[in-house]
């Protein structure tokens, strides 16, 4: 089979380094994910100063060096496809950058983990071309060999629930059929993807540091395709752990909390002191879904500890 040549003369008779020329002041860590609209919600938050462009005959995305605690770092979006996402990252690996960290979907094939439910490969199943070019031909591929405790510390710290396990990964999603799905389960896959062999590959290949996990957004376990957050209507909301996590990851949020658990807290005895049984308390924002109902089930958990007893509604959260 031609994808058995593989060949481990790194250079080629085009290069990256031939192209692309380092970039002044380019960081040496990257930060990219596939979803626009997650994309366009790190700039927003973060910032930052365009330095170079990816481009090729339909595609022509920024690259923004910005900061976060004290660490430079290069925003981009990555193309989707094996193929179309290694030949962005050899530009950005000759522009500069050492280290990768790319957050991306994948369907599961195994629905228990559940919608937007993080997935750490430790292992990609080699169902594409790129990584052929980038490492000898073979079935798998280690995933994930460095950095794998230190994001579970984090995951754990923020009470993040998460899946470690093998990834199917395939350039061709209109070909996952059901009999394929059912020998990639039986081979220990519990989720499909379309670039972390390749990018795996190349990594390894080109002497980088790549860290790659998912979040589920659709099911391929049954007999039919849901699709989950993939339909851009992500039913994700503050009772959420994730959700709950970044609302309070910042300091503004942890005060917010923490002074509006004080202020209840002070509040509730005086109400009861006056003979009041009952007490409505309701809070809101710009959407219903998310920080509103993540701050109510904070307070919730609060005055439970405190052996009130509590009844929450949110009312608006499936509007939002």
């Amino acid at each position: 089979m031609l994808l058995h040549e593989f060949d481990p003369n790194p250079s080629a008779v085009i290069n990256p380094w031939g192209l692309i020329k380092p970039v002044q002041d380019c960081p040496r860590v990257a930060v990219s994910c596939f979803e626009r609209g997650t994309f366009d919600r790190m700039v927003e938050r973060l910032g930052g100063v365009e330095i170079m462009r990816l481009k090729k005959a339909n595609w022509d995305a920024p690259v923004y060096r910005t900061e976060y605690k004290g660490v430079e770092i290069a925003l981009f979006e990555a193309y989707v496809g094996a193929a179309g996402c290694v030949g962005d990252l050899e530009e950005l690996f000759a522009a500069g950058v050492e280290k990768l960290v790319l957050f991306g979907t994948c369907g599961v094939l195994d629905r228990s983990i559940g919608d937007c439910g993080i997935i750490i490969p430790t292992v990609a199943l080699r169902d594409e071309g790129a990584s052929f070019h980038y490492a000898p031909p073979s079935d798998e591929i280690e995933v994930n060999p460095k950095y794998r405790e230190e994001f579970i510390e984090i995951l754990d710290y923020h009470q993040c629930t998460y899946t470690l396990g093998k990834v199917w990964t395939t350039d061709a999603f209109y070909r996952e059929t059901a009999e394929k799905m059912e020998r990639r389960k039986a081979a220990g896959c519990v989720c499909v993807d379309m670039e972390c062999s390749a990018v795996a590959a190349l990594a390894q290949f080109r002497g980088k540091e790549a860290f790659h996990f998912f979040h589920a957004s659709d099911n391929l376990d049954g007999g039919e395709w849901e699709a989950w957050s993939l339909s851009q209507n992500a039913n994700i909301t503050g009772k959420d752990k994730a959700v709950a996590a970044y609302v309070f990851s910042e300091a503004a949020g942890k005060e917010f909390k923490k002074r509006l658990i004080d202020f209840v807290s002070f509040l509730l005895p005086l109400y009861d002191a006056e003979g009041r049984y009952r007490i409505t308390i309701a809070l809101g924002c710009t959407g219903g879904k998310h920080r509103s109902v993540a701050m109510t089930e904070a307070l919730a958990r609060a005055l439970k500890r405190q052996d009130y007893v509590v009844s929450v509604e949110h009312r608006h959260m499936e509007l939002g």
